[in-house]
């Protein structure tokens, strides 16, 4: 496997330092709002990430993702709401965990909120402080960017070319305009904690650096995010924990490139966005997840009503696929003849051909693209298979699951009802059947209206009647 390192620059080969887990942490939401789309694109992505490094090269997945329930957004959202920081945080956090269980995502290995390591905070910031790799300016402590030799190796900025911007706080208390904040000073009706240089909350960039090392430990094998947290986000985390420990960092950076509305990148401050709960409202969350990774993860995304609708589409197509394959098989036990043994055969090169694509920095794009030659061989043999040969399509329809797994598609449906309900329903096909071969049609089309009606639709074929359950 190799991977895009964004601190490196370059493509690397990747393997878990212990050669079996993987230590993992992705940056996770501000809980001041529900999710926009382009918040999801790295929830889908590292989500897909962790699943394929999980079945299809069987490491361990220590998956660690934060929850910044104290900022100055959260703050700002709670004096317009007139809600406390705690209960606006507890909403959003609820939210957010609501969304990734509609979305089928994972949940992390751990979740730790940014309120719940305020001391373990403390203590790395008075390290720094110690050390004179920070200072103290009216309780207010910031880090000191001329004293870092490598600030810049992950945003590849040097220190003459870096001017305080949009990202960057401007504050006269600063030696230097880069200079970051690590604790501020309490003011009137915001979170406060005690520490050494008084009352006040620590800066946004040194909670995951405390969270890493404390929930992964030795293992910090991969840090992931969007592309937007390179500078200052990300950078800063690397400044703090060069600065308070010999120790190497975590060893690969990967980031995903940003969605686009239109031509401008997504961004609230932009209000050109859409709240992920509301696409779901319109989309199966199986759309969405082929939506977002039909683009490689670090190349921009352009978002649109006919590239979801475009992504139904391609899911449906192989959905139907599965479905009839599953109700032309169900109940057979034989083996494949000489031709289903040979269609067999040819299934092997498609699996070593995603994982090919996989292994080539997380090339979704290329995988969606084996699966659907697959799909296209399977139709293929389908049409031409005879008699026996055709339980071979069992193992290809399995091979399409195996594959679309870590990308969130094409799973068995969730089956519901009592164990009896496909007896009764083949049944029904029975005297169905008997129906038609008396000339009974309009009985024998009544049966077939009156289970389309609670979501059981047959379809006739040339080996005969088979169904489906689809939402009524």
């Amino acid at each position: 496997m190799r991977l895009y390192n964004t601190l490196t620059r370059s493509l690397d080969p990747f393997a878990p330092q212990d050669g079996s887990t993987v230590g993992m942490y992705v940056c996770g939401p501000t809980v001041y709002d529900h999710l926009h789309i382009g918040n999801v694109r790295p929830v889908l992505v590292f989500n897909a990430f962790r699943r394929y490094l999980e079945r299809f090269h069987g490491w361990r997945v220590v998956y660690v993702q934060n929850v910044t329930d104290v900022d100055d957004k959260l703050i700002q959202r709670a004096a317009e709401t007139g809600e406390s920081v705690p209960a606006l945080a507890r909403k959003y956090t609820d939210a957010y965990f609501a969304l990734l269980d509609a979305l089928g995502v994972d949940r992390p290995s751990a979740s730790p909120r940014a309120t719940e390591h305020i001391e373990e905070m403390i203590e790395l910031i008075s390290c720094m402080v110690k050390t004179g790799a920070a200072y103290v300016r009216d309780g207010d402590v910031y880090f000191r960017v001329s004293r870092d030799d490598e600030y810049g190796c992950l945003s590849g900025r040097s220190l003459e070319d870096q001017e305080a911007g949009s990202r960057v706080e401007v504050s006269d208390r600063k030696e230097n305009a880069l200079d970051f904040t690590l604790w501020k000073a309490a003011k009137p009706g915001e979170p406060e904690w005690p520490s050494p240089w008084g009352n006040g909350r620590p800066g946004w960039h040194t909670e995951c650096v405390v969270m890493s090392r404390k929930h992964l430990g030795e293992r910090l094998d991969i840090h992931a995010g969007g592309n937007d947290l390179v500078f200052p986000h990300h950078e800063n985390e690397i400044a703090q924990a060069r600065a308070t420990s010999d120790k190497p960092f975590f060893r690969f950076w990967l980031h995903n490139g940003m969605l686009h509305m239109g031509e401008q990148e997504m961004h609230k401050s932009l209000g050109n966005f859409r709240y992920a709960y509301e696409i779901l409202e319109k989309h199966a969350a199986e759309t969405v997840w082929y939506f977002y990774l039909s683009r490689h993860y670090r190349k921009p995304l352009d978002f649109s009503e006919e590239g979801l609708e475009g992504a139904a589409a391609a899911v449906g197509r192989v959905r139907r696929l599965l479905d009839d394959v599953d109700a032309e098989l169900r109940g057979s036990a034989a083996e494949p003849g000489t031709a289903g043994r040979e269609f067999l055969d040819r299934l092997g090169a498609f699996r070593e051909r995603y994982v090919q694509a996989m292994d080539d920095d997380f090339n979704t794009v290329g995988g969606l693209g084996v699966i659907q030659e697959l799909v296209n061989e399977i139709n293929r043999f389908r049409a031409e298979a005879r008699d026996d040969d055709r339980c071979a399509l069992r193992a290809a329809a399995e091979l399409v699951r195996e594959l679309g797994y870590p990308l969130g598609l094409f799973q068995p449906h969730v089956q519901t009802g009592r164990d009896s309900e496909a007896e009764l329903i083949a049944l029904l096909i029975e005297l169905r059947a008997e129906l038609r071969a008396r000339k009974e049609f309009a009985l024998g089309d009544r049966i077939r209206d009156r289970l389309a009606e609670i979501g059981i639709v047959l379809k006739d074929t040339a080996q005969g009647t088979i169904w489906k359950s689809e939402a009524p």
